[in-house]
């Protein structure tokens, strides 16, 4: 029985650089189910609404960009972090389904963010340039 690795496959179908495309999916449904939550509680729907704004604040303005040895993180052109894949332990998308929270865990931290990026070409490059150890 031979197990195959998709990753080699993977990692030579991809260029050398990736640049994730927004998504504005979970920032629109929190902005608009904060009004019907708002004629249930005004405060409820108020903070779900203002979390909307600020996560589409960030999906406007972040960019995610995975290199062949590093995630590198973009806030209007200018790089903030970078995040070395080598340090990396684990990753993982939560609720693969409708993926809502991308997590991943260093050597020394452990990072949580949310889907505001295109997820399947997510999950692709994560397969290929940083495969999991399950």
């Amino acid at each position: 029985m031979t197990s195959a690795s998709p990753s080699p496959q993977l990692s030579d179908q991809l260029p050398p650089t990736v640049e994730l495309r927004p998504s504005y999916n979970i920032p629109l449904v929190l902005i608009i189910s904060g009004v019907p939550l708002a004629l249930w509680q005004i405060w409820v729907g108020a903070i779900a609404s203002l979390f909307g704004l600020f996560l589409l604040f960030q999906a406007v303005t972040l960019r995610l960009e995975f290199t062949a040895t590093d995630l590198d993180v973009y806030r209007s052109g200018d790089r903030i972090r970078r995040f070395p894949y080598r340090e990396w332990q684990n990753w993982r998308i939560f609720w693969t389904r409708v993926p809502i929270l991308f997590y991943f865990k260093e050597i020394n931290s452990i990072h949580f963010l949310p889907i505001i990026f295109d997820p399947r070409t997510l999950q692709q490059v994560l397969e290929a340039r940083c495969p999991r150890q399950d």
